[in-house]
């Protein structure tokens, strides 16, 4: 497999980017690394990365922080089951490797939030075993240039390329290796419009030969979205307002927002006062509504949520439900908060959240 690996093993050493996770075996730091790149961009991960590996020099530091501390670290990453994961692992990995990573596969990929890929990653960049760490970047590069079909969202196709994988690892520096795939991947045969001319690769490659670039790697699932309707009460009282914490299986678990009621669509106000959901919040149809944002909409990968803020002024203390927190206006941005209400908060804060 020299015939291939040759030239990606030394454009990485001439083209790769400068990352701190390169320049140390740690596994500590690869997992972290790793975990954070999971569904983000490099240039946005890299600032999450340096700020957990200066608040938590250590496994054991990570284990011993609170939950609400880790999301709030996390704050607008998104995907936060994998904070949560982050977080329970160190204190597993504290609790019965004595705080060291475990250093064998099996034990690797049996954590928590760690998959098959982030598990051969760890296990080749700090441990030196040859698995291959097959992801998004990977797929294409032997898609394209072997000329395979099958889809690599399907049991099989997986298989199919896996098994590439493992061949091309063999004899290598399975650290160094994987890097320069899933880097040649991200950097030059990318998703759309890759510099074919320049690549070290481009008189063998199928896709470039037969000018099948753009349709490889075959996908046979497109992702499905369903859409959700969230009304944000901003209850503003006197130096305070009124957020809940988010719990059950569902987006954004542990993070805190606004009082919301979800509506099956886009409603006006008038509907909206009349339901008992509002009701429960101890508020009722005199209730004295400021502004109302116009509706906009947040994309994730499975659901579109169309979102508005509803400014209440509270003149006076209402009883409200025993899962609301007051929130005073000094302690407003210590929250973990979703994107959306990040952003509200940032573009409105201080200035309309209290009388």
């Amino acid at each position: 497999m020299d015939f291939f690996n040759s030239p990606i093993h030394s454009w990485y050493s001439l083209y790769k980017r400068d990352l701190p996770w390169r320049n140390t075996h740690n596994p500590y730091h690869i997992w972290l690394s790793e975990i954070i790149l999971q569904q983000t961009r490099i240039d946005q991960g890299l600032a999450y990365y340096l700020r957990f590996t200066d608040e938590f020099q250590t496994i054991s530091e990570l284990a011993s922080a609170s939950e609400d501390q880790i999301l709030k670290l996390w704050q607008s990453l998104g995907y936060y089951s994998r904070a949560r994961n982050l977080h329970f692992t160190a204190k597993y990995i504290h609790e019965n490797y004595q705080g060291k990573f475990p250093a064998d596969y099996d034990s690797i990929r049996s954590l928590k939030g760690i998959g098959d890929y982030t598990a051969a990653a760890i296990a080749s960049i700090s441990f030196n075993l040859e698995y291959p760490a097959v992801d998004g970047n990977v797929y294409r590069v032997l898609s394209r240039y072997f000329g395979i079909p099958e889809p690599i969202d399907t049991s099989a196709g997986k298989k199919t390329f896996n098994n590439l994988a493992k061949e091309l690892i063999k004899g290598t520096d399975p650290g160094m290796h994987n890097q320069a795939l899933m880097e040649f991947g991200a950097l030059q045969c990318t998703p759309k419009n890759p510099d074919c001319l320049q690549c070290p690769l481009n008189e063998s490659c199928f896709a470039h030969t037969n000018k099948k670039i753009s349709e490889l790697p075959v996908k046979q699932n497109k992702t499905k979205q369903r859409d959700r309707y969230f009304n944000y009460l901003v209850l503003a009282g006197k130096n305070h307002t009124w957020m809940r914490k988010r719990v059950g299986k569902d987006i954004w678990k542990n993070l805190f927002e606004f009082p919301l009621i979800e509506t099956t669509e886009e409603i006006n106000i008038e509907i909206l006062v009349g339901q008992d959901d509002f009701r429960k919040l101890g508020l009722t149809d005199q209730a004295v509504i400021e502004t109302v944002s116009n509706w906009k909409i947040h994309i994730l990968t499975h659901q579109r949520i169309h979102y508005r803020f509803i400014r209440i002024r509270l003149a006076d203390e209402i009883k409200v439900p025993h899962d609301l927190i007051r929130v005073y206006k000094e302690d407003i941005f210590n929250f973990a908060v979703p994107k959306l209400l990040e952003i509200y908060l940032n573009e409105n804060g201080q200035h309309t959240l209290f009388i």
